[in-house]
């Protein structure tokens, strides 16, 4: 029996408040868009998926993204083998916060664990009533999406439709195929460092650097010649 027996796979879906994980959770496992009673919370779920021929037991668990829930919500987090992270095609704020809180969240609490990042509600990125409703709005581009999984680092970027159930199926594939079958890392070149580099520094800007925990890559400026000043230290291979 053990040998037979399916891989668990722990799938947690994190994003914004109201970006429509949980009517896509629904969807998903009951094969049609919730009308009536959409919860906060989805209940945990989990049924046997097969997925490139392999059986596996998928496990599926919802979080709020209201800040209310900043302190429960990790909880969720322990033991899961895969993220799907959501957020809203009409919603320029949930996509800003996928950079800027999930992401963040996510290497904190569950450093290493892989994520597909999903743009919900693709529907209403070209319903021209919806967009005359809400004057100014600019979804957010396929491309934009793509661009954004390559900064954070996701294993896939999908885009679905809950109402429509376009690519829904899709997302929780990709979700499951990433732990089966992760793809490649791309492996970085690491320079070596030359005997004898010589680098100039300020005091501040020695004093900033071991200060800074995270770069921001987007807000990265630099100092010119002047604010460098002429502080000057050789680098050399340790003894």
């Amino acid at each position: 029996m053990a040998a037979n027996a399916s891989r668990f796979i722990k799938c947690v879906t994190v994003g914004d408040g109201a970006v429509g994980k949980t009517c896509m959770l629904i969807c998903y496992t009951s094969n049609k868009f919730p009308t009536d009673y959409i919860p906060t919370v989805f209940d945990n779920f989990s049924a046997n998926v097969v997925v490139e021929g392999t059986t596996v037991n998928l496990g599926l668990w919802d979080t709020a993204g209201q800040e209310d829930y900043n302190r429960l919500r990790p909880l969720s987090y322990r033991g899961a083998d895969v993220f799907v992270l959501a957020f809203s095609l009409v919603s320029g704020a949930s996509y800003e916060n996928v950079l800027k809180k999930w992401i963040p969240e996510l290497q904190h609490f569950a450093p290493g664990v892989p994520v597909v990042l999903v743009g919900t509600k693709l529907d209403l990125r070209q319903d021209k009533y919806y967009l005359a409703d809400h004057p100014g709005l600019a979804p957010v581009t396929s491309e934009q999406g793509e661009e954004l999984r390559k900064l954070v680092g996701a294993a896939y970027y999908m885009e679905c439709s809950s109402k429509t159930q376009q690519n829904v199926k899709s997302v929780f594939d990709a979700a499951i195929k990433v732990v089966i079958k992760p793809p490649p890392k791309q492996q970085e070149k690491k320079k070596k460092p030359r005997r004898g580099c010589l680098f100039t520094y300020s005091l501040d800007q020695l004093e900033i650097v071991t200060k800074i925990e995270v770069c921001d890559l987007l807000s990265h400026s630099t100092l010119d010649n002047e604010e460098m000043g002429t502080h000057s230290f050789l680098c050399g291979p340790g003894k």
